[in-house]
């Protein structure tokens, strides 16, 4: 059987270490059960991890804290991931 492309997202998804980087529309391709502009509007809300400004054209998200979201996505908050300790500040 072919493996589709969200599930070659997902599995290059799976690979990557926690400290890695992933840009938004990876994240599309098979690892997020939504839109671009609900992944927005769940970060500005405090539901889904902040991204990293990688550059001044690049923003993207650490894979491990992808990976904790998808865990518990009804029990992220930011409030908590920056209680933790799991997100360092810029």
């Amino acid at each position: 059987m072919a493996q589709t492309t969200s599930g070659r997202c997902t599995a290059a998804f799976d690979a990557l270490p926690d400290s890695a980087f992933v840009r938004l529309n990876q994240l599309l391709h098979g690892v997020l059960p939504f839109s671009a502009s609900t992944t927005w509007r769940k970060v500005r809300e405090g539901r889904f991890p902040q991204p990293v400004k990688v550059s001044c054209q690049i923003t993207a998200w650490r894979v491990g804290e992808v990976r904790r979201w998808l865990a518990d996505p009804k029990g992220f908050s930011e409030a908590a991931a920056l209680s933790s300790g799991s997100m360092k500040g810029s």
